[in-house]
């Protein structure tokens, strides 16, 4: 064969095998145009759950300061707020588990936990699970941790009222909260930070825990003095 037929051969397999077709270049984007419009879909639900989680963390936070100031109806308001605009966010992001695991709605899942649990200890009540809250267990249990944490500005505010019987009912809720949660011993990853949260929580407890004994001690000496 001569070394043009070769040459010929060569070329006519290259054209054959190699290159993109336009069958292929079709192929390829049908399928990056599927992949783009399920994202367009994610990116959508996003920019609806995200103003909507940081609805619910502010309103969360407004709740709590309600509760400081006890301004129980006002707080109660702002904690339905919060959930209100928390289940939005969960709506949006239902179909697409991969946006919902980015951070954003388990930070508002906690934060709503919180304040809805901060009301019961201070004020008194049944504790709200994560189902009746609709969330998942790990942001309940950070959200039980923050709000015992909470409970430290309460007590302060009671001692400076001479309040001594309840500033120790809510160092005893501290402590339970605690107790309890410090046993639920597995990897951060599962438990999403519970651990750093406890470490936080058991700081706050054992200032809360050194502010009760002093004053305590305190209301003591003074009775012992003044029944002389």
């Amino acid at each position: 064969m001569s070394d043009a037929g070769q040459g010929g051969a060569s070329s006519s397999g290259a054209s054959s095998t190699g290159g993109a077709s336009p069958d292929r270049r079709a192929e390829i984007t049908g399928a990056v145009d599927a992949v783009r419009q399920r994202l367009d879909e994610a990116n959508a639900a996003r920019e609806i759950a995200l103003p909507a989680c940081r609805r619910a963390v502010r309103a969360s936070g407004s709740s709590i300061r309600a509760v400081h100031r006890r301004e129980p109806d006002r707080a109660a308001e702002l904690a339905a707020e919060a959930l209100e605009a928390l289940r939005e966010a969960q709506a949006a992001l239902a179909p697409h588990p991969a946006v919902a695991h980015a951070g954003f709605l388990h930070d508002a899942e906690r934060e709503v936990v919180e304040a809805h649990l901060t009301a019961v200890l201070v004020q008194g009540g049944p504790l709200p699970g994560p189902d009746e809250l609709g969330v998942a267990g790990p942001p309940w249990l950070r959200g039980l941790a923050e709000a015992a944490s909470e409970l430290r500005r309460s007590t302060l505010d009671r001692l400076r009222e001479g309040d001594l019987e309840e500033a120790e009912a809510l160092l005893t809720a501290m402590d339970d909260a605690y107790d309890v949660l410090v046993t639920v011993d597995y990897p951060d990853a599962v438990t999403e930070g519970l651990r750093r949260t406890l470490d936080a929580l058991r700081a706050v407890l054992e200032r809360t825990r050194g502010d009760v004994t002093t004053t305590v001690v305190q209301a003591r000496l003074q009775r012992a003095m003044e029944a002389r």
